[in-house]
């Protein structure tokens, strides 16, 4: 009977995949709550022991040693108390062996609910120890079922979740689908551990490349960063720690097998290696490949890189719809603004001519005072009275009630006769057309007008020949 409890201890340990002292331990606080509630007092302190070998049960209780115990559940006598240790004395407290007779019986039957109960807690937790080492690794999964909000993925041990937020949404999972994930997550929650595993987190590129290429798992190749749009393209930065190592080629392959592999597990996202290299302005132009690139300049300050490209070379850079210049922003960590050569010609241009244009402003301000040329400035107007002045002191006496003509300065005239003399108009210059004669009624000929022989050639030709017939029979 004892050897048959060992068996099915050890045949339970290997059904749950845990260690035989777990299930032991287990088993036994199991036994110790279910022992107190029959046997014992319900705050009295008592502990079971299974032996390992043998599979004796042993139940060991807190007792107060006293001379006469009044209940012996709690209580044990001096006497007692001394064959078990000898130096006791009276109020000291010690474990006595206190098994209950129906101990095998109390353990089939009371004892069941909370040795399942025990089992359940004791393999959570060796599951989230498991899984919390494994964080940020990848595991091959099978699809359980799927729901709106979320996919359930069996590990074989326990049942992962991944949320919307995690899934790729070129990709189309179906129950029974055997794929590789990530474990980004282990929780402890009252129902269990809670694995979370993802498909679009940038670790799971990162593992299967150090699945895929050798030299990046023992660490001659290392990937400095990774830049992920999940479904679509991804950038990775790789450098070499040894001389003699083309850090590109190792994470290629020959003929593009190592990552034609990752490209095949991610359902054909395209993926672009790059060399890292410590100047920022050779990363940036390595970044932004497979474009070409014709000078970067950087602004240290709010970590802003410009990149000129050719004209040809502009929508490549961007991407479509921006994917590549993000891309390239992510994996870099600076902010990149990417122009044409045309447009940097264009600010140029538009930038240098505006002190050109003060300059000449300035100069015809300056010019225009020293002007020698009176035809060109406006006349000022000219005031009657001086002349008045000067005409009465010259001239004689008049009387008052004549008005003295005022004439207007000499200079005006030859201006007014010389305008006057280059304006002329065709009238002026051309004789007069003739009157159109009223044109009188022209008489109808008789017989075919020049419009019907124009239209009808045949009618014409019939009567013609009608005409040459008639003169030439008068003749006859």
């Amino acid at each position: 009977m004892k050897s048959d409890f060992v068996l099915a201890i050890t045949q339970l340990a290997a059904e749950k995949n845990l260690p035989k002292e777990t299930v032991l331990s287990a088993v036994e606080s199991a036994l110790a709550s279910a022992y107190r509630k029959d046997s014992f007092a319900p705050n009295q302190n008592i502990s079971v022991r299974i032996n390992p070998n043998s599979g004796r049960v042993e139940v060991w209780a807190e007792k107060k040693v006293v001379e006469r115990p009044a209940d012996t559940r709690q209580e044990v006598s001096l006497a007692e108390a001394q064959k078990l240790k000898s130096d006791i004395q009276l109020g000291d407290i010690i474990m006595v062996e206190s098994t209950p007779d129906n101990a095998g019986r109390i353990a089939a039957q009371t004892a069941k609910q909370v040795i399942l109960q025990r089992l359940h807690e004791a393999e959570h937790s060796a599951i989230l120890e498991e899984y919390a080492e494994k964080e940020d690794e990848v595991v091959t999964g099978m699809i359980q079922r799927i729901e709106p909000g979320q996919i359930y993925v069996d590990l074989g041990r326990t049942e992962a979740i991944m949320p919307a937020s995690e899934q790729v949404r070129t990709e189309r999972y179906r129950v029974g689908q055997r794929l590789k994930v990530c474990i980004i997550q282990v929780l402890k929650t009252t129902k269990g551990p809670r694995v979370v595993v993802s498909r679009s987190h940038p670790d799971l590129l990162r593992r299967l490349l150090e699945l895929e290429v050798p030299e990046v798992y023992n660490g001659s190749v290392e990937i400095k960063a990774i830049a992920r749009e999940a479904g679509y393209r991804s950038k990775v930065a790789v450098a070499a720690h040894q001389n003699g190592i083309d850090p590109v080629g190792c994470c290629v392959g020959l003929r593009g097998i190592r990552i034609q592999n990752i490209v095949s597990e991610l359902n054909g996202e395209k993926i672009d290696v790059i060399q890292w290299s410590p100047d920022v302005m050779t990363f940036v132009n390595n970044a932004l490949s497979p474009a070409q690139i014709v000078s970067v300049s950087l602004n240290e300050d709010d970590k802003i890189a410009t990149v000129v490209v050719p004209d040809k070379q502009l929508s490549l850079a961007i991407g479509k719809e921006g994917q590549n210049a993000r891309l390239a922003a992510k994996l870099t960590g600076w902010r990149i603004d990417i122009k044409s050569t045309s447009m940097v010609e264009a600010e140029k241009a538009a930038a240098k001519p505006e002190p050109a244009v003060e300059e000449k402003e300035a100069a015809v301000t300056e010019e225009e005072p020293v002007a020698e040329i009176p035809e060109l400035l406006e006349p000022a107007p000219v005031s009657a009275e001086p002349v008045k002045e000067e005409a009465a002191a010259k001239a004689e006496p008049v009387p008052a009630a004549e008005e003295v003509p005022i004439e207007p300065p000499v200079f005006f005239e030859p201006q007014v006769t010389e305008r006057k003399a280059e304006i002329r108009f065709a009238e002026d210059i051309l004789a007069p057309r003739p009157d159109k004669p009223v044109e009188k009624p022209k008489k109808k000929k008789k017989g075919v007008s020049a419009k019907e022989s124009a239209e009808d050639g045949i009618r014409i030709k019939k009567r013609r020949r009608d005409t040459d017939f008639l003169e030439g029979d008068e003749e006859y």
